[in-house]
């Protein structure tokens, strides 16, 4: 299952008509771009865009794109050909999980396990509330991107969260493929506000679920 269907499910196609510009409510100073090669460029646009399409969707105008990131209007054209192939290159960075991966393979395997297992499902929640809100402030919804795709359909890479298993995997009860795909599964349930009546789970919750399960030892069969 790709993650945006287990984030949320909204109804308005992100391949709607989205305007190159507007004419929006917003003054500030502009700095000369510097010299960047294209590839930089689109980075830092991607980097600037996303938090303005939380705020305003799809409706975000070029102007304010460009004051974000410290540029001319115009030296946008110079990396994308137009506003929504820049939007839709933002959306496709914003579901691609090997950043997330990245930080999960720097997670410090010396820590104890518990300790391990929270910062994993802090930044595994972290992208999935960031995710859920851009899904509802742009109106996008599988599928629509690319023809045959939807966004977000990477196949979960569950190789560095099972890796935070193996240092104890002697002490648990499933292999760390298994574990990983048990704790992923539980903290997207987890940490959705509309599952849980708007209380999501703490990371130490969550991984408690996880390696004690909810019955106290006292109670547990000899």
């Amino acid at each position: 299952m790709s993650e945006c269907s287990l984030i949320y499910t909204v109804s308005v196609s992100f391949q709607q008509a989205i305007p190159i510009t507007d004419n929006p409510d917003c003054s500030g100073p502009r700095r000369r771009a510097s010299s960047l090669p294209t590839d930089e460029r689109r980075a830092d646009l991607i980097a600037a865009v996303l938090p303005l399409l939380i705020e305003h969707g799809t409706a975000v105008t070029t102007r304010q794109i460009a004051l974000a990131a410290g540029i001319a209007e115009g030296t946008i054209f110079r990396a994308f050909p137009d506003k929504k192939s820049l939007v839709t290159a933002a959306i496709e960075h914003a579901f691609d999980p090997a950043p997330m991966d990245a930080e999960l393979d720097a997670i410090d395997r010396s820590l104890p396990l518990e300790a391990r297992l929270e910062v994993a499902v802090s930044i595994m929640a972290d992208r999935l509330g960031f995710l859920g809100q851009l899904m509802l402030a742009t109106g996008i919804r599988p599928p629509d991107l690319k023809a045959g795709r939807t966004p977000g359909h990477h196949p979960p890479n569950l190789e560095s969260l099972a890796a935070l298993f193996e240092p104890d995997r002697a002490l648990i009860r499933r292999d760390p493929l298994h574990a990983a795909q048990l704790l992923r599964g539980l903290t997207f349930a987890a940490s959705h506000p509309t599952l849980l009546a708007g209380k999501p789970l703490t990371p130490a919750e969550i991984v408690s679920i996880l390696l004690d399960g909810l019955r106290k030892s006292e109670a547990r069969p000899c």
